[in-house]
């Protein structure tokens, strides 16, 4: 969490100022993408204690998608390139919507194209779902997800990142550390069937 790398920040400039601190955070998100968005107010207090006063502000919550990809046509700042098919592309035919590399909330497309575009990352994810015998989300498992696109169900990655540099290889070695110990809670989620991807196909555990 965002609010737990201020803590710092907070504890040092509360005692300094006599008073809570201050903090506006700008997200990005955008009514378009998802309900839960919709419903989020432009501005809010999200926080608001003896250290510190957290409002919330969404500058772009009404903007459509198409008012996106307009202002980034002349804008400084060009767009991520996950957005494209390939880097630099500017088609937006690439990830739908930027998040986590593989997001639980990620549509079906996007997952199967994160998995082409990072899939050490993606075994990762699915080393992990073995190990515990949880799933990456309730209807779908990760494992699935590389097996669908192994087979040609995913769209053209366009750009496959090696992640072979030492923050990848820290990552993997903290990873398979913490798998070393007893989950905190039981994987309950594991109990239940995964949903197949596509009809009439069959999902294998």
């Amino acid at each position: 969490m965002v609010s737990s790398a201020w803590t710092p920040m907070v504890s040092r400039r509360s005692r300094e100022f006599g008073r809570p601190v201050r903090i506006l955070k700008v997200l990005g998100l955008r009514s378009d993408q998802g309900a839960d968005r919709k419903k989020r107010p432009a501005f809010r207090t999200v926080q608001a204690n003896s250290a510190r006063i957290v409002d919330e502000w969404l500058p772009v919550k009404d903007w459509t998608t198409g008012a996106v990809k307009e202002w980034h046509t002349g804008a400084p700042v060009p767009s991520y390139w996950t957005y494209d098919s390939v880097p630099g592309a500017g088609d937006w035919l690439g990830s739908s919507r930027c998040s986590c590399s593989l997001c639980v909330f990620a549509s079906r497309r996007d997952l199967l194209l994160a998995v082409g575009r990072r899939p050490r990352l993606a075994d990762l994810y699915a080393e992990v779902e073995q190990a515990r015998g949880d799933n990456f989300r309730p209807d779908w498992r990760i494992t699935d997800l590389i097996r669908h696109a192994a087979h040609g169900e995913a769209p053209d990655p366009g750009i496959v990142c090696p992640d072979d540099g030492p923050q990848f290889t820290a990552l993997q070695d903290q990873v398979r550390q913490a798998l070393k110990h007893e989950p905190r809670k039981k994987p309950e989620l594991a109990r239940r069937p995964g949903r197949a991807l596509c009809d009439g196909c069959t999902t294998p555990h």
